[in-house]
């Protein structure tokens, strides 16, 4: 399992990884994606902020095959027809004059594999979800998009309990690179240099979704108090 950032840093993006950069324009951007561990003696404690809402997700999915579910997801496509098809209760509606569908889901049980393909459907997954041990709570509205700084951060955008058995499937897809520690703090720096944009795109709105991002990723790890810095450079 990879989270976006894991994506960039062991050169696998996609274009789960390319959305999360369609927001940014060139700039130095601080206090991003943000990761906070905590083991407890009886259960382990994750938090994140917004942009790890889809990978939060997905997590779920590997830690269960059913789990109540509420909330709603955004999607750049109409997804009531793959709702209808797996039997998932809610409803579909346009926002922002049809720039995204906002998909209201009905608390309900949902398989693991259906939960998968509704979150690869969006993004960005804003869902609560329990299950045989795990709980998942995530905040129902995106922040606006800025530069920021530590006030602004909201690591508790995405908040995940779970059990201990779970631990490794946790470092696995936001700590992959830090060792054992009881506390962890993970942020980034994205460093925008250049916009890598497609020839022969004359429509504004496709350009922006389309257009590349290029520059570096600087990862800053705190495990139980002990600093490190590493550099990924990126095209996204």
């Amino acid at each position: 399992m990879d989270c976006f950032i894991k994506k960039i840093f062991t050169e696998k993006s996609d274009e789960s990884v390319h959305n999360q950069f369609v927001r940014f324009g060139k700039g130095s951007y601080k206090n991003r994606a943000a990761v906070k561990f905590m083991r407890g003696k009886e259960e382990l404690s994750v938090s994140g902020t917004f942009e790890y809402s889809n990978d939060f997700v997905s997590l779920i999915c590997e830690l269960g095959k059913s789990a109540k579910v509420s909330g709603k997801v955004l999607s750049k496509q109409d997804i009531s027809g793959l709702m209808k098809k797996n039997n998932i209760k809610g409803n579909s509606e346009t926002k922002s004059g049809g720039l995204y569908y906002e998909n209201n889901i009905d608390e309900q049980e949902i398989a693991g594999d259906k939960l998968n393909e509704l979150v690869g459907s969006s993004y960005a997954s804003l869902l609560d979800i329990e299950g045989e041990g795990f709980s998942l709570k995530i905040k129902k509205k995106l922040p606006k998009p800025g530069k920021g700084d530590d006030a602004k951060i909201d690591d508790k955008f995405c908040v995940l309990k779970t059990s201990l058995a779970n631990e490794k499937k946790v470092k696995e897809m936001f700590f992959w690179d830090v060792e054992d520690a009881k506390k962890i703090f993970v942020k980034h720096e994205f460093q925008i240099t250049d916009l890598v944009m497609p020839k022969g795109i004359d429509d504004f709105a496709k350009l922006r979704l389309l257009t590349k991002r290029k520059g570096k990723i600087i990862r800053n790890v705190e495990a139980d108090k002990k600093p490190t810095i590493t550099e990924m450079n990126f095209e996204a």
